[in-house]
């Protein structure tokens, strides 16, 4: 008998908002978009996950807000994903990639429109909803 339970692995990602409104979205090695985020180490309070993932990958210190999405899916290879997506600021725009990515944008929260999956473009329309934008 089959398992009907989603197993999943859990990922926190950031809707990171500037002071004039835009959003940072990041392209990975492989091409991809993404917003700023990762994983939970074991004993991690979620937030302060969040701050260290945007962190190492951006170099930026965030305030972590609220989430404002979650979602569940099965991946490509058949893997269970769960993610969250937390509403985020920043006082600067200065990024300092890690490795895991090779581009980082600035734009407005409509033109991640092409670059994120649905589950990370559903978060940044209601993240930049909540803050009137």
């Amino acid at each position: 008998m089959t398992d009907p339970h989603l197993r999943a692995t859990i990922s926190q990602k950031a809707a990171l908002f500037e002071p004039q409104g835009d959003v940072l979205v990041l392209r990975t090695n492989d091409e991809s978009w993404e917003l700023p985020g990762g994983r939970i180490e074991r004993g991690e309070v979620t937030e302060d996950a969040l701050r260290r993932e945007i962190r190492e990958e951006t170099g930026l210190d965030a305030e972590v807000g609220w989430p404002v999405y979650t979602a569940a899916w099965q991946n490509h290879d058949d893997d269970g994903r769960y993610s969250v997506v937390y509403r985020c600021h920043v006082e600067s725009r200065g990024v300092t990639l890690s490795n895991e990515h090779v581009e980082a944008v600035w734009c407005a929260p409509s033109a991640t429109d092409e670059r994120l999956n649905e589950a990370q473009r559903i978060g940044v329309e209601r993240a930049a909803e909540i803050d009137g934008r």
